[in-house]
């Protein structure tokens, strides 16, 4: 590809792609494949709370800025369907590889196999492959972050009037998720190592100037909902002390009074804990590329493997481009170990460095190409198997890998139950009002505030909190883990059921305290507890 000078403003060549076809079918199959998965799993915990947010839009909640609460849009659709509630995850995922294949185009690679190679890497990775089914705040970040590279290399390249667009992405990015401030020294890199004239012109400046106002609305909401989101994040991400969090909800019940959320203490690691944590950071970063782990340390460890890869990578990849992949690549990973040392880190935090390092890891697998695809096709059937496990019960796993079915199993047949009580229900944490609330919207479960860490529920924004003065008339009931009921001033329990969801079994339900021997199974996936509760002055 023939381009003009990094430092001047002529425009390079339009990118020529010998065969468009073979990109577009493979996306389309891994759409494909998508839909299908989407279509088996079932919703998960933290999907129905997003959801949730879906049905009641607003510039920023308690967790997270408002972008993922867009791509549940599709739950108001269908009530209760998966696949409906996906269709923006899914619509998402599709359009990220779109943009990766006309990044990497751009990048230098070309039709055959060090592109497709490449759009294969980026879409069996386990995080390629969960941004585009599950709706979490990631998938917002999996389409925005190869757009704003995109635009961030066509500046690079020549036409500097793209870092307006590419501060337009990065801006909806944060609209998103904060992590996407991590590109901001990445651009900044990129433009000393590629076209560090551009530091003289307006574009980056109006570049970031537009980031700030795409993202303008969520910090006038912050602004004024005490700096909620923000606040949170920080504390939550940095183990930083960011005082008492007002949550500001409307007329909570009188006895729990005003809440406030006061994020616990966190104890400052010793040697011994960081290197356990860093170490357990960089598991997680090998642990995505999954099978894939395989034929990588085969090409790097193979004679002359290291400096073959170096010698494509200088004649695959433009100019302007190297150093972009190389700090999207590094910088994600150096940032977020060095957190690690400080505070518990979650690995899909840095997950977006495998946009860059698709590429990369295409090239240094070019002589291994047929091991490649085998180890990423062995990925997507382990996803297709455990989804239809996660649906089915199909395998006798280990209970340690059974996350998925913990998170999921009798929440529709719970929230069937539920539906039935009189009275208004809450629950005495997140998820479990948000798996009750998707599969039946109508009951409008919410949290009981104060009980367990609170969310946007405690707000009374996304779901209303019942007046005082109607829950003295009728009482409510409360869907709960703990074995006895929690203590609630002003209220006093007067009735206990407990639920089991055992494997391919009804649910099993009994009136007051049971222990897990009368589940009627070994090993029960759920065991929940309800609770009547009724005004003191009611009591007998």
């Amino acid at each position: 590809m023939a381009v003009g000078n990094p430092g001047s403003t002529a425009r390079p060549a339009p990118i020529q792609d010998d065969d468009w076809r073979w990109p577009l079918v493979l996306i389309a199959g891994i759409t494909v494949f998508r839909l299908l998965i989407a279509a088996v799993l079932p919703v998960t915990q933290d999907e129905a709370y997003y959801y949730n947010w879906a049905r009641a839009l607003a510039w920023g909640y308690f967790d997270h800025p408002p972008g993922v609460a867009l791509l549940g849009i599709g739950t108001r659709l269908i009530p209760g369907s998966v696949l409906a509630a996906r269709l923006g995850a899914i619509a998402a995922g599709t359009l990220s590889l779109l943009i990766l294949w006309r990044f990497y185009l751009l990048c230098g690679l070309r039709a055959g196999r060090s592109l497709q190679l490449a759009l294969v890497l980026a879409a069996a990775t386990f995080p390629g492959l969960i941004a585009g089914i599950i709706t979490t705040p990631d998938t917002v970040l999996a389409l925005c972050w190869p757009l704003a590279l995109h635009e961030a290399l066509a500046a690079l390249q020549g036409r500097r009037q793209r870092w307006l667009t590419a501060g337009v992405a990065t801006g909806l990015g944060l609209l998103g998720k904060y992590i996407m401030v991590v590109i901001g020294p990445i651009f900044l890199w990129a433009i000393i190592r590629a076209d560090a004239r551009a530091l003289r012109t307006r574009w980056p400046y109006l570049g970031a100037l537009l980031a700030l106002l795409v993202f303008l609305p969520n910090v006038l909401w912050n602004a004024d909902n005490d700096w909620l989101t923000m606040r949170f994040q920080l504390g939550h991400g940095f183990a930083a002390q960011t005082g008492a969090l007002d949550l500001g909800a409307e007329r909570l019940p009188a006895a729990t009074g005003p809440m406030a959320y006061v994020p616990p203490a966190v104890e400052p690691l010793g040697l011994p804990q960081r290197l356990s944590s860093l170490a357990g950071y960089l598991g997680s970063q090998l642990g995505f590329w999954g099978l894939l782990l395989f034929p990588l340390a085969a090409g790097l460890l193979s004679a002359k493997g290291i400096a073959r890869s170096r010698r494509d990578f200088s004649s695959l990849v433009h100019p302007s481009a190297r150093p972009l992949l190389l700090a999207g690549t590094l910088f994600p990973l150096a940032f977020f170990g060095s957190v690690a040392m400080i505070s518990d880190v979650e690995a899909n935090w840095s997950a977006l460095y495998l946009t860059c390092a698709a590429p990369i890891a295409a090239i240094i697998l070019l002589p291994l190409a047929r091991w490649a695809l085998t180890a990423a096709a062995l990925n997507l059937l382990l996803v297709g198997v455990y989804s239809l496990h996660a649906a089915t019960d199909l395998l006798p796993l280990p209970n340690a890998m059974e996350r998925v079915m913990r998170e999921t199993a009798g929440y529709a047949e719970a929230a069937q139950l539920v539906a039935t009580l009189p009275g208004p229900v809450f629950a005495d944490r997140y998820p479990y009002a948000a798996m009750l609330n998707f599969y039946r919207p109508q009951l409008h479960v919410t949290q009981w505030p104060g009980i367990t860490r609170p969310s946007e529920y405690s707000r009374g924004q996304i779901e209303p909190i019942q007046a005082q003065p109607a829950l003295e008339q009728s009482g409510f009931w409360l869907f709960a883990r703990k074995f006895s009921p929690p203590m609630i001033a002003g209220y006093h329990a007067t009735r206990t059921k407990t639920i089991f969801a055992c494997r391919a079994k009804p649910l099993t339900i009994i009136d007051g305290a049971a222990g897990y021997e009368e589940a009627g199974c070994d090993k029960p996936l759920q065991v929940w507890h309800l609770y009547q509760y009724q005004p003191v002055a009611q009591r007998p």
